[in-house]
C-alpha cells in the first residue's frame, strides 16, 4: 500500500491537524516507510506462537481481601459513616438526581 499527498492531507483533515504543503510532502515518504514496515511484519510466520503482553512472566502479588474490623484503624464502619450523611439510601450516600 502506498499513500500520496492527497491521502496524507485527508488524514490530517480527519485528525484536525493543520499541516503545510511542505510538511505534507515530507510526511508521504515517512508514512510509506511505516506501511512498508507493517507489511514486512505481516510476512512473518507466527503460527503456534502465543500472544505476549510482556517479555518476562509477570504475576500480581495480591493481598487478602479482608475487612479490618477495628473501628480505630478502619473497615466495617459503614453505619458510623452514613450517620453523617444527609440522605442515606440502601447503605450508600443518597444524592439528588442531576440532569443537564
Amino acid at each position: 500500500m502506498s499513500v500520496d499527498t492527497a491521502t496524507v492531507a485527508k488524514i490530517a483533515a480527519l485528525a484536525r491537524i493543520k499541516v503545510t504543503e511542505g510538511e505534507l510532502s515530507a510526511m508521504v515518504p515517512e508514512l510509506n516507510g511505516i506501511l512498508a514496515w507493517v507489511e514486512q511484519l505481516a510476512e512473518v510466520d507466527v503460527t503456534g506462537v502465543e500472544p505476549m503482553t510482556a517479555v518476562i512472566p509477570n504475576a500480581l502479588r495480591l493481598r487478602a481481601d479482608v475487612v479490618n474490623a477495628d473501628p480505630l484503624t478502619g473497615g466495617d464502619v459503614r453505619d458510623a459513616v452514613l450517620a453523617n450523611a444527609p440522605a442515606a439510601e440502601h447503605g450508600f450516600f443518597g444524592v439528588p438526581k442531576v440532569i443537564e
